[in-house]
């Protein structure tokens, strides 16, 4: 075995002496190295040689693999001198003459953007401000003000990114409800769209980062009618269609009633997938009536006046309207998956 070894590396590096272009190269490499190449295939036949040779045949191996590999790149390294070297050397060569700009790429609207312009503008047209607030918070805004005491188990759910100054990056677009009450006097209503964030795992629906929009309307005798209107007319509005919308009983401590909105899973019609955990339904919007201890914490009495609120995932959305099936597309920088998108979704 030892003598094929010293063999088969003779063989490789007098062949590779006489190679001067890269195309050969690239052959050579195939049948030495490659998946069937010579060497791969001594190194597979490992389990043939009796075991008290193993260890020494097995060094031979990986240092001729080794060996073989560094001369390759070293050659590699020697040809597109060579090339370089006869462009300039050419009588036509200029070496003075500026270089040909590359081709410029149009860039694409990311599907989120996409969906946050149509949720905006759906918005804008009911009378709603578009505000922006902070992506770091402080506890207050982020969970004492939103009815989250700091032993309350909700916190356990929204496990989250300490700052060293005792802030965080925030949870969720809440605590915008309690910065829009200290800066609009009511009546009003606005959204706030933003990146959030958790400490989550992984899977096919969840991701660490991801973008939400919180909604609230603060004004007399409001109810959880006037709540479901708007949340279909939005959810029309962005899949250009009727959806099949559920309304079930949900606990948020900045709600009372709280409701979960769940919107029947695009991915699979309905019929179950990774996306939806083959319920058939996907968890979309969380909402309901302002709880009145918020209410406070905003500055108003709720004697006075109601509220009503919702979060709506702006990533979970992109998947159910395009039809995404796993969420770390959008984080995950793969320039094909971003090219399918222009300013009006899918191409």
């Amino acid at each position: 075995m030892l003598d094929k070894i010293k063999k088969i590396k003779k063989k490789a590096l007098t062949e590779l002496e006489k190679i001067n272009s890269l195309e050969i190269l690239r052959d050579f490499e195939v049948k030495f190295l490659g998946k069937k190449g010579e060497i791969t295939v001594l190194l597979k036949g490992m389990g043939k040689v009796p075991p008290e040779n193993r260890k020494e045949v097995g060094q031979a191996v990986n240092g001729c693999k080794i060996e073989i590999r560094a001369k390759v790149e070293e050659k590699e390294e020697k040809i597109k001198e060579m090339i370089i070297e006869k462009d300039i050397n050419r009588k036509d060569f200029d070496i003075t003459l500026p270089s040909q700009p590359l081709p410029h790429k149009k860039g694409t609207i990311h599907p989120v953007v996409i969906i946050q312009n149509k949720v905006e503008a759906a918005f804008e047209q009911l009378g709603f401000k578009v505000l922006d607030y902070f992506e770091a918070e402080d506890d207050w805004h982020n969970f004492e003000g939103l009815n989250i005491p700091k032993d309350h188990p909700a916190r356990d759910m929204q496990d989250t990114f300490w700052l060293k100054d005792g802030n965080l990056l925030r949870t969720h677009t809440s605590p915008g409800q309690l910065r829009a009450m200290h800066d609009y006097p009511p009546p009003f209503r606005a959204i706030f769209p933003g990146k959030v964030f958790r400490y989550e795992k992984t899977d096919a629906s969840h991701e660490h980062t991801f973008h939400q929009v919180e909604g609230l309307m603060i004004d007399k005798n409001l109810s959880v009618a006037n709540l479901i209107g708007i949340m279909k007319i939005l959810l029309e509005a962005i899949f250009e269609r009727k959806v099949d919308v559920r309304l079930r009983p949900g606990f948020f401590p900045f709600v009372e009633p709280g409701f979960e909105l769940d919107i029947k899973c695009m991915n699979c019609n309905g019929k179950g997938c990774q996306v939806c955990k083959y319920s058939g339904w996907v968890e979309l919007l969380p909402c309901g009536l302002v709880h009145p201890n918020v209410i406070r914490a905003g500055g108003l009495d709720p004697d006075e006046w109601s509220g009503w609120a919702f979060g709506l995932g702006l990533t979970r959305l992109a998947m159910m309207k395009y039809k995404i099936s796993h969420i770390t597309h959008f984080l995950g920088g793969d320039l094909r998956f971003y090219r399918q998108f222009t300013e009006g979704g899918l191409k």
